[in-house]
């Protein structure tokens, strides 16, 4: 069997008792649809012919168990409705859920290549497209089966050429159908398109705002939109023209049926070859298909559109993680933060540049260090190797004497606390925020990390202290006040190795120094790593590494790199 149709199908193991009685009822719903014209036409064609009394009272049973029988339909169509569509739901979760964890499993080099709008509609548009089709298929094409097999089983057991004539009549819908139902897709198809776009150049227009505003540039924008406005409306003509056509004639296939048995039924009552009651029997029963024949048309456009989701799902969950953990892993204990780079060798995928050649290098417990260099000389790099947010291509890197890559993940990265340069807080309160980095901590152990880097003060000079919503990405906050705040995490976290990966380099002198302040107070008995552009932030580090073609080119304290007049100097010169 197909993996891809194994993996479908193990989404309905959990809920196979749920999807059995909606089947189940699926069933009892179509057979009572059907059996329903089969009392009509008794009724007609027999009963009203017997003795007054005896027909009275069989109409009257009749009548009692067509009731029953509804009420057994609704019972049915109310679990499929309900438990069906909660069944399909459940699904849908445990999909959305599957897609999550797995793209929190992946890695930075995965995040580089992939769109968040784009990894955002696997889980939104994919999944519900996906359990449109797990929900509805089955019961549709078993529901479609029996009630079509059912009517014209009725209609040629009854008259032959009547069963043709209306067969044929099907069969001209059908083709009908098949014939414009692609262009119906395919004008949908390119919708779909459109709006897509459309919504991509929305979300990059209102994330841009302040830039748009900026350069004053609010009415070109205004301009994009309406052409994409005017295009997605082309799009939509040529959606309802052919949906006109094509539902148009669904529709009067539909109407035209009834008018249509009556004619042909009242030419065949005049010739003997049926009765009245077979007649009202045959245009109940067309009722009966009206249901099915929608059906088949949106099931149509489920399918299509889940197989697609589907295939985009499972492409997804496909993707490897490049960061993955030995089997062996182990769990370090007691980390003292003992660094080494033992001939790392790495470049990113895609691109011709090597970052590093070979590259050693050893950081002793405690130390503070500083990393400088041009920009893209692989600094942030560096830093992001250590925690495996890359994995070197060869060579080594050891905290305290073990390979990061026979480390546990979680604890490698537990030990390390990361400050990056552009700081990511949640949308929610400032004390969630800071208790991010230890999701356990007591509100006191909350506001101490916050006192720890001179955030308390500006903190409860909110209206809500704590408890203030900071908006979307910290929006209500000044990049300093965001930047101690994630400071505040780390501290919280009480790693034993320490990286700042340029964390003051977009900040005012006032801030840097409360961040310069909370960083230093941060290292004490730490492995400090500062990565930075801003010289002044690193002159009290014990140790500055100057980076330039993959390699350490200078080394030494500030005083001391300034002697050389070497990189060091030369950058330090251009503050």
């Amino acid at each position: 069997m197909n993996t891809r149709l194994k993996k479908l199908i193990s989404y309905y193991k959990p809920y196979r008792k749920t999807l059995i009685l909606d089947l189940l009822f699926s069933v009892f719903s179509a057979l009572i649809a059907i059996s329903i014209p089969i009392i009509c036409h008794y009724i007609t064609g027999h009963a009203i012919f017997l003795e007054k009394s005896k027909a009275t009272q069989m109409i009257f049973y009749l009548a009692i168990l067509m009731v029953l029988l509804y009420i057994i339909f609704f019972l049915c169509k109310r679990y499929m409705e309900y438990k069906g569509k909660m069944f399909a739901s459940k699904i849908e979760i445990d999909i959305e859920t599957d897609l999550f964890k797995h793209f929190q499993s992946q890695d930075f080099s995965f995040y580089d290549e992939q769109k968040v709008g784009k990894l955002m509609s696997h889980i939104t548009t994919d999944a519900y497209n996906l359990t449109n089709v797990i929900k509805s298929t089955p019961e549709i094409v078993l529901n479609v089966i029996i009630r079509f097999l059912a009517v014209f089983t009725f209609l040629f057991f009854y008259n032959k050429v009547f069963g043709f004539v209306l067969l044929g009549a099907f069969i001209l819908n059908f083709i009908f159908m098949w014939y414009v139902l692609p262009k119906v897709q395919k004008a949908n198809k390119y919708s779909r398109e459109v709006f897509s776009n459309i919504s991509s150049d929305l979300e990059e227009n209102l994330s841009g705002i302040r830039t748009i505003k900026s350069f004053a540039n609010e009415q070109i924008e205004i301009s994009k939109f309406s052409n994409n406005s005017k295009t997605y409306l082309n799009a939509k003509d040529k959606i309802y023209s052919i949906h006109s056509v094509f539902y148009s004639g669904l529709l009067l296939f539909v109407i035209s049926i009834a008018p249509i048995i009556t004619v042909v039924g009242a030419l065949f009552i005049i010739n003997d070859l049926l009765t009245l009651s077979d007649v009202i029997a045959f245009i109940l029963y067309i009722g009966v298909l009206e249901s099915p024949l929608w059906d088949i048309v949106n099931l149509n456009e489920f399918v299509r559109e889940g197989i697609i989701g589907f295939n985009r799902i499972i492409d997804m969950l496909e993707v490897k993680p490049q960061i993955t953990e030995s089997i062996n892993a182990v769990n370090l204990e007691n980390v003292s933060g003992n660094i080494e780079f033992k001939d790392v060798f790495f470049k990113y995928e895609k691109t011709n540049k090597n970052i590093f050649e070979k590259l050693s290098l050893k950081i002793n417990s405690g130390e503070y260090i500083a990393i400088v260099g041009s920009s893209g000389v692989g600094k942030s790099t560096f830093g992001n190797l250590i925690p495996r947010f890359y994995d070197v291509f060869s060579g080594e890197i050891l905290i305290d004497g073990v390979n990061v890559k026979e480390i546990k993940l979680a604890n490698l990265r537990q030990n390390i606390g990361f400050v990056h340069q552009d700081t990511f807080l949640f949308s929610g309160t400032i004390i969630e925020n800071i208790r991010y980095g230890k999701p356990d901590a007591t509100d006191e152990e909350v506001v101490e990390a916050a006192k720890n880097v001179y955030a308390h003060d500006f903190i409860m000079n909110f209206v809500n202290g704590y408890d203030t919503q900071i908006g979307t990405r910290g929006l209500k906050l000044s990049g300093g006040q965001k930047q101690r705040l994630a400071i505040a995490r780390v501290f919280l976290k009480n790693p034993p190795i320490l990286i700042f990966d340029e964390a003051t380099s977009s900040l005012d002198n006032e801030s840097e120094r409360y961040i310069q302040k909370s960083m230093e107070k941060l290292a004490i008995g730490r492995t400090t790593i500062v990565i930075a552009h801003r010289l002044s932030t690193i002159k009290n580090a014990k140790r500055i590494l100057v980076l330039a073609n993959g390699e350490i080119v200078e080394e030494g304290t500030h005083a001391e790199l300034l002697s050389k007049n070497g990189a060091y100097a030369e950058f330090y010169s251009l503050l």
